[in-house]
This record gives C-alpha cells, structure tokens and sequence, in this order.
C-alpha cells in the first residue's frame, strides 16, 4: 500500500433525486479541493423515498441512467476514484432492486461493482426494517483494487458479518457506505467499524446518512475514517459533510508488524 488521502461524505438524502444529484456531486467537489484521492459516498445517497418500495420507479439498467451517469461524470470531473455508494438497480425479479456499489476511475470508467448481500431486517421500538421485501441479494463476495491496493467492500448491514470481510482477505483498506438507523447505529455503528478496523488491521472508510429525512426516518450518521490500531481518525457526528483522512502506509505496516494477528490466524 502507498499513502493517500480518503474522504467519505455524509448526506441526509430526500425524495428528490434530482436535488441528492447535485448534493453529491459538490460534496465530491470539496473532497477533491481538499486534496482526496479516493471518495465513498453513503448507501442510498440517491434516493431515500417515502416508501421502502419508491426505489423501484427509479431503478437504472446496468450500465445506463442518471445515476450512474452523475457518478461517471463526477469521478472524471474531479481526478478521484469514486466508491459510488449504493444505487438502485434493475434485478431480474420486477418488484425487487439491486443495492448495488459501483466504482468509477480517474476517466470515469466503472471498475468494480457489489450487490449487497446482507439484506437488514430489524423489529423494535415502533420500527421495522424489511429490505428483503424490495432487495434482491447479491450473491458474489466483492474483490476491488484501485490504485495498486487492494479494497475490501462491504455495505451497511454487511458490517456484521465478520466472514464476509475475511473472505476478501488480502486488502489493506476496507469502504463501507451505510445508512445505518439511529437506533441501531446509537448501539452498534462506532463499535462493529472500530472492531473490523483491529480484527482485519486495516483502514476503516464509512460514509453515513446522518439526520432526519423526509419520510421521518433518522440515521445515525457518524462517517469517520478509522487506522489499524482502531483509532477514530476523523468523524461527523451528523447532518451533510465529510470527513477526511491519510491513510498512511507506514502506520499499517508498523501495526502488522508488531502484532502480526493475520499471520497467525489458524482457522
């Protein structure tokens, strides 16, 4: 791994696709004016609709559409690998979409792409969380290299599924978009990205939705960017932003070095 410079942005998407458009693409644009080579952006940043099932109107083909459109164009138009976040896509069943992250390059090519696996669910405190209900899961684990480094990726309810990072191994950094809610992120978020940080000695990149949206759900927020060690490198607590770090070379090596936990997993 060689040093650069990460940011992940933070955005409290609405109903409007149009408007988060243009909110991502300034949100990159002050990244790139601060000196990120890489950029991640949060799940769902296109679109958090009224209705779980809103996606589904504005869900692109592979490859074609606004979205992905704006993510090209904003990669290229400001010189960083973009980590796109999640966008909604066409999946073969018609009531269901794809969460899917993809990455663009410097001249805007898409270079990766995951459909998210771990589908949340949760029932409690007067909520409910259903997203097999309008999700088709992925069904392929994500293996991303950018700039010469190897990048693991996961997305939001990811996170707590320690094997499915370990299946990526090797990598040095790992990109996790999120639009954790806040009860469960009040209770979870800090402590399952500081832990994969340690457990995989690696660098911890994790964009947020951060506030209250439209439909009168609320996300935790908290984007930070976390080293080996599990240090807190930089974090927004909440509402529109980024954060921004180096992830440094020399201090992942050094972890590695004086406790080389990877080499002496046994199982």
């Amino acid at each position: 791994m060689h040093t650069l410079r990460a940011a992940a942005v933070q955005m409290v998407s609405g109903t409007r696709p149009e408007e988060n458009i243009r909110t991502m693409q300034r949100l990159v644009e002050k990244a790139a004016a601060a000196g990120a080579a890489w950029v991640l952006l949060p799940e769902y940043w296109p679109l958090m609709g009224a209705n779980d099932t809103d996606k589904l109107a504005v869900a692109e083909p592979l490859g074609s559409g606004a979205f992905q459109t704006a993510l090209s164009e904003t990669a290229k138009q400001n010189g960083v690998v973009l980590f796109g976040g999640t966008v909604p896509l066409q999946s073969p069943d018609k009531s269901k979409v794809l969460n899917t992250m993809q990455v663009y390059g410097r001249n805007g090519e898409c270079i990766g792409a995951y459909n998210k696996m771990h589908l949340f669910g949760y029932s409690g405190l007067g909520e409910r969380y259903a997203e097999a209900d309008t999700i088709l899961a992925g069904a392929s684990v994500p293996h991303f290299s950018a700039d010469g480094i190897n990048v693991a990726a996961g997305v939001c309810y990811d996170l707590r599924f320690p094997e499915f990072f370990r299946a990526q191994l090797p990598f040095d950094v790992m990109m996790l978009p999120a639009a954790f809610t806040y009860t469960t992120g009040k209770a979870h978020w800090e402590l399952l990205l500081r832990t994969r940080a340690v457990e995989n000695q690696c660098y911890v990149v994790a964009s947020a939705q951060g506030g209250t949206h439209e439909s009168g759900r609320r996300t935790f927020g908290h984007s930070m960017i976390i080293d080996p060690w599990g240090e807190i490198l930089d974090v927004l607590p909440k509402g529109e932003g980024i954060v921004m770090a180096e992830l440094d070379a020399a201090r992942l090596q050094s972890v590695r070095t004086r406790l080389p936990a990877l080499a002496h997993r046994c199982l």
